[in-house]
């Protein structure tokens, strides 16, 4: 069987992919696709996540293992797409490069029949070019807002002289 993909940045602008792949590649495999696709050079660190219908980011798979614990993680290269994904669980969240945190949204449209004479992985579609730099991405806890004034207690941090501390406590 083959696997249909739709690639999508998140981004500000359309940039997608539409790409297939048979359903027993890995995710290392999809990762590599993904990377060639949208013009990355692919020396940059990656991770799968799991997402539910609402795209909250679930358990991650690793390119590498660099926990140092003997088991316990999941690998792309040990990960078949076939073993993540089907009709009922169809969307990944992909980050690409973690200090520009390039975030691409991967939802398996159809699941086909392998097509004779065609090679895959097979890049069907592509729309939009990457922009230069990644979207700036807002980082917030789920269901929380933030509030950096909690403990406000009406403290000026720069009244040294009426802080209440022994300045020579050393």
């Amino acid at each position: 069987m083959v696997y249909r993909f739709r690639v999508i940045l998140d981004a500000e602008e359309d940039v997608f992919r539409d790409i297939e792949m048979l359903q027993e590649s890995t995710l290392e495999d999809l990762h590599n696709t993904i990377v060639q696709s949208f013009g990355f050079d692919g020396t940059e660190m990656a991770s799968f996540y799991i997402s539910n219908d609402d795209w909250n980011q679930g358990e991650e798979i690793h390119q590498f293992d660099m926990s140092g614990k003997e088991q316990g993680i999941r690998l792309m290269n040990e990960t078949s797409l076939d073993s993540v994904l089907s009709e009922s669980q169809t969307k990944l969240i992909y980050v690409y490069d973690f200090l520009k945190m390039w975030t691409f949204f991967v939802e398996l449209a159809q699941i086909g029949e392998i097509e004779e004479g065609r090679d895959y992985p097979n890049l069907m579609y592509v729309h939009g070019q990457i922009p230069e730099n990644a979207p700036d991405k807002e980082f917030t806890a789920e269901g929380e807002e933030e509030d950096f004034n909690e403990f406000d207690d009406d403290i000026d941090i720069d009244d040294y002289d009426n802080l209440s501390f022994d300045e020579n406590w050393n």
